[in-house]
């Protein structure tokens, strides 16, 4: 294979490069003054996503900082609720809220329009793939159908899901309806990001964490599958990771399920789980954000932890999720230079 390849694409093929291939879920964000510098020139959160001028400039920006090996479009997994006009907007201090939906509003959602409506993110993405340097992967991403579909239920996040997990099991048939409609318009999203220039695609499950096994089958597992497959009878070379936050052993079978190239782990997963889970493909993670909040020999060890766990087969160096607005961005500079240094230890 060619030695040009972009790493991560060739993680995602399988390879093991030592040292491994690096980005940061939320790379672009809060703890970097450039972006809050764009952040207050861009006005709401809502038009920092929908501008691709402001959208290209803080996605580049960590990429000039620290040269990850991957840029990830900056969006956000609501913009697809947005486009099927569930007024979603971004309070300061209070997090994303939309209208919520109940079974009668659920019954009259349509899916057509919804890519036509997100045209400026694509147009980000057309940008970004002609100014990234040509080493440089470009991830693009949107919320799983879960995730996505607990904010259209309570109109705002809530600490377990509870609306969402109640209006499962009351209303079966529409929220089945629901997620599976999520999961086609997500899927025709991700196929025009592809086609857009993004190299790989990234499937957030944020809250696939509260569900039981028996829910978790039908609320995260197949409504993912159902994406996958939509993608790849379109684009049969897409490379497609899928991160199910807090999913724990059900992980096990979840590669095999959804048909995800590879899957991203969160840091509660144990590393010696997670290298069962290396031996059947490329894993993505799963570093501590507080770690690197913490800095010094708490961030070492971390990394060296993951290094030694799972630098041997096919990884990307990641975190178990979002990097935090009070991490240092001198620690994130150490990350990337521990990472690159000390490889497989």
């Amino acid at each position: 294979m060619s030695e040009t390849r972009r790493k991560i694409m060739r993680v995602l093929d399988g390879e093991t490069l030592t040292p491994p291939p690096v980005w940061l879920m939320r790379q672009a964000g809060r703890y970097l003054p450039e972006y809050r510098e764009t952040r207050a020139k861009a006005g709401s959160f809502l038009d920092l996503c929908y501008s691709p001028d402001h959208a290209v400039e803080v996605t580049l920006q960590p990429i000039r900082r620290y040269g990850f090996d991957a840029a990830i479009l900056f969006s956000d997994i609501l913009v697809v609720p947005d486009a099927m006009k569930r007024n979603v907007r971004f309070a300061e201090g209070h997090g994303p809220e939309m209208d919520p939906i109940d079974e009668t509003g659920i019954a009259g959602l349509d899916g057509e329009g919804v890519v036509d409506y997100l045209q400026p993110v694509l147009e980000t993405v057309k940008r970004l793939r002609n100014e990234l340097p040509s080493e440089t992967t470009l991830l693009g991403f949107c919320g799983a159908p879960w995730t996505v579909a607990t904010y259209m239920i309570a109109g705002h996040g809530t600490p377990d899901q509870a609306p969402a997990r109640l209006f499962a099991y009351k209303h079966p048939r529409a929220f089945e309806h629901l997620l599976m409609l999520l999961a086609d318009v997500s899927a025709d999203y991700l196929v025009a990001q592809i086609d857009a220039g993004a190299d790989a695609v990234q499937i957030f499950d944020s809250w696939a964490g509260v569900l039981g096994e028996r829910e978790f089958e039908a609320f995260a597992i197949r409504p993912v599958a159902r994406m996958i497959a939509s993608i790849r009878a379109r684009r049969p070379q897409a490379r497609i990771i899928a991160f199910a936050k807090g999913a724990g052993y059900l992980l096990k079978t979840y590669r095999q399920k959804t048909g995800a190239d590879a899957i991203g782990l969160d840091w509660s997963v144990p590393l010696a789980f997670a290298a069962e889970l290396q031996k059947d493909g490329p894993v993505q993670g799963n570093l501590d954000p507080m770690r690197v909040v913490a800095g010094g020999r708490s961030l070492e060890e971390g990394i060296d932890d993951i290094l030694q766990a799972l630098g041997n087969g096919p990884l990307i160096f990641n975190l178990g999720h979002g990097i935090t607005p009070q991490a240092d961005p001198e620690n994130v500079r150490l990350l990337v230079e521990r990472v690159r240094a000390t490889g497989a230890v």
